[in-house]
């Protein structure tokens, strides 16, 4: 049996392991903020320290994801996407039971090392399992809403593990998922899958993980500094140092971690800088909207989790709906269709007040904007991909995964120094002056969105 016949041999094998690893990456990502009061108390974190139990996951997470995207061409997708999951899974389990700060921070950093190899990993398996047509279109639809959910979802199970259980609960909740995808991945994916990279590009994965962890870091660090602090202006200039150097050594390598003209390709780079903008105003919404409804309008973590399932079910309209509409007409219009419908959604957030009824401001836009991201979400994963040479996959995947990643994680520190500008600067009581930084935050979220309604306008007409 020959190694493209295996490879899709078991689709639904590679379905549920993919669609895992989506999902275990964005829950990851939200599941832990509502337990991290609980978290302060029970392991005896400073508040400065206790940013690190978010940190340390985003660092390791974004540094790497060029890397583990990489490694998918040059070791094979089925070694990396299920080496990444038990790894994931171990150290959830190890998590679970930390007695000290410095051992959950330590978890939650190699939980990001099993991210970063498992989401380019993800995407890279459903792009060689399910090619072309109908079928692909299905695949990259389970996949974005899996995803979506995984955001939506953690922020929703977070509340209701804390409060109900224990915050420990929150960090061993990927493990069984992980696990069960580990064994579809190893059972659905070819033993015997070649690598077809080549060797890999050593001094381009530095520069590249350097690079985008003092990224990361620097954004990071614009939550105690100032934007025009030295310490600020000094982590971009180093960043700025390292891409370049990055982008030189890349085009004189001949097998890059990331191929620029790859990149360049109209339809790939589009598609990445969309999901930049897209990812950037979801987090920060997700962000905002859970403060407006724990300090604003004073919900529990559980209500609050509760609160948002009208979005998870906008996500699975909106997803569905693309799955069916994307073989008939195509990229563009459902991704200027979502977008625009995403920006109305959090136009209508941004109108918040104390005063305001839940259907208003958090029942209607939360429909609104998940449609939206749902109808955009498996387009861009999809063509992000389907435009990359076979032997390219895991490198575009990898593009597309930090794409999303930087995206939210800049999006986020950005509308967070716009929403406590706008806080320092009113003249309302306390409670007030807080909703109105939240709002302008997500009106700056709407922009955001509307400028990917613009740059969808220009994306490549392509076969359906």
């Amino acid at each position: 049996m020959t190694t493209t016949t295996r490879a899709v041999a078991a689709p639904a094998l590679v379905l549920t392991a993919a669609a895992a690893a989506q999902f275990l990456v964005a829950f990851d990502m939200s599941v832990i903020n509502v337990a991290l009061p609980d978290i302060q108390e029970s392991l005896n974190f400073s508040d400065a320290g206790l940013s690190w139990v978010v940190n340390a996951y985003a660092l390791a997470f974004g540094g790497l994801l060029l890397l583990g995207g990489r490694l998918c061409d040059v070791m094979g997708t089925r070694r990396v996407l299920v080496s990444g999951l038990l790894l994931f899974a171990l150290v959830s389990i190890v998590g679970t039971f930390s007695v000290s700060a410095e051992m959950l921070v330590g978890a939650r950093s190699l939980q990001g090392v099993g991210a970063a190899l498992i989401a380019p990993a993800g995407l890279a398996a459903l792009s060689q399992a399910f090619p072309t047509g109908r079928a692909r279109a299905k695949a990259f639809g389970i996949g974005a809403m899996s995803s979506a959910l995984g955001g939506a979802l953690g922020v929703v199970l977070s509340g209701i593990l804390t409060e109900g259980l224990s915050w420990r609960w929150v960090m061993f909740a990927g493990a069984p998922v992980a696990l069960i995808a580990a064994v579809a991945g190893a059972r659905g994916l070819p033993a015997g899958q070649a690598a077809r990279g080549g060797s890999l590009d050593l001094p381009g994965a530095i520069l590249a993980t350097a690079g985008i962890t003092a990224l990361v870091s620097t954004v990071i660090a614009t939550e105690s500094h100032s934007w025009t602090s030295g310490y600020v202006l000094g982590g971009f200039a180093l960043t700025a140092v390292l891409l370049t150097a990055f982008v030189v050594v890349e085009s004189r390598c001949a097998t890059p971690l990331v191929r620029l003209s790859t990149l360049l390709r109209p339809r790939i780079g589009l598609a990445n800088a969309i999901m930049c903008l897209v990812c950037a105003a979801q987090f920060s919404a997700f962000f905002f909207v859970s403060l407006f409804l724990q300090r604003g309008l004073g919900y529990s973590p559980t209500t609050t989790g509760l609160a948002f399932l009208p979005f998870c079910f906008g996500l699975v309209i909106g997803i569905l709906a693309s799955t069916k509409l994307l073989p008939r007409y195509g990229v563009r219009p459902l991704l200027v269709v979502g977008t625009a419908v995403a920006a109305i959604g959090t136009f209508m957030f941004s109108t918040m007040n104390l005063d305001s009824p839940f259907w208003a401001v958090i029942l209607v836009p939360s429909l609104l904007a998940s449609i939206g991201i749902g109808l955009s979400f498996m387009p861009l994963s999809n063509v992000a991909t389907a435009d990359a040479p076979p032997e390219e996959v895991g490198m575009a995947s990898g593009l597309l995964s930090t794409s999303r990643q930087i995206g939210g994680s800049l999006g986020l520190a950005v509308l967070v120094s716009v929403a406590a500008s706008s806080t320092a600067h009113s003249d309302s009581a306390p409670t007030e002056a807080l909703v109105s930084g939240y709002s302008q935050a997500l009106f700056v979220c709407s922009g955001l969105l509307l400028a990917g309604t613009l740059l969808s306008f220009f994306f490549p007409r392509m076969d359906r």
